[in-house]
């Protein structure tokens, strides 16, 4: 298996008047293909801060971010966004879907943005809300979806131009357990089927079970 996703030494600090805090202390991961890994902590130790690192959504970091096969550090804004829409997926814990969206739409639009012809756009959101159990609910808005049909469709637009890797902050920290573990589990098997990596930040320890690696954040240093 070939590595999606590596870090070396990464450390991330902030300034809050004269006081240095250290997030990220130097942080070694390592990713491979298919791979699917827990990120545990409690709320506050940086899960957020890490994944905003590797998803090269802001700079400041130091040490090195690998992304399939590139070094973050070398590319430029160009390069780096380019990177964020051909190899990464998102999934937060509020869905961020746009209102004034459909269901269908909100999962073509990255699509779109990619340049994917408006069929084959239409195409592979029908497929992957279908999977998600949403067939009967493209056309819903999502003021007229439940929490969990909102998050499911969260799912489905994370992984419309086949990520390399998914990277998700609490992605059912929202919902009701029962719900949360259904979501969770079409969430895995989706990823799973698509062949995408993973790396899914929780404090649950019950669904980093279901996961294939658990790595845990503590003081800033990976365990």
């Amino acid at each position: 298996m070939s590595e999606i996703l590596g870090t070396q030494g990464l450390t991330r600090s902030f300034q809050q008047g004269e006081v240095r805090i250290d997030v990220l202390r130097g942080v070694d991961l390592s990713i491979q293909q298919g791979e699917i890994v827990g990120l545990l902590g409690p709320s506050g130790t940086g899960k957020s801060t890490l994944l905003q690192a590797v998803g090269l959504l802001e700079g400041g970091y130091g040490g090195s971010i690998r992304l399939c096969g590139e070094e973050a550090a070398k590319l430029g804004n160009d390069g780096r966004t380019r990177l964020r829409r051909d190899s990464l997926g998102f999934v937060y814990q509020f869905h961020h879907l746009l209102p004034d969206f459909t269901a269908l739409e909100n999962v073509e639009l990255p699509q779109l943005i990619r340049d994917v012809d408006a069929k084959t756009a239409a195409e592979r959101a029908t497929e992957l809300l279908s999977k998600l159990g949403l067939a009967q609910r493209l056309h819903h808005k999502p003021s007229k979806l439940s929490g969990g049909e909102q998050q499911r469709v969260a799912v489905a637009r994370a992984l419309a131009n086949r990520p390399a890797i998914v990277l998700a902050d609490e992605p059912t920290g929202n919902l009701d357990e029962r719900t949360a573990d259904i979501v969770f589990s079409e969430f895995l098997t989706l990823v799973r089927g698509e062949g995408s990596s993973a790396l899914i930040a929780t404090h649950n320890e019950r669904l980093a079970e279901r996961m294939d690696r658990v790595v845990r954040l503590h003081e800033g240093l990976l365990q």
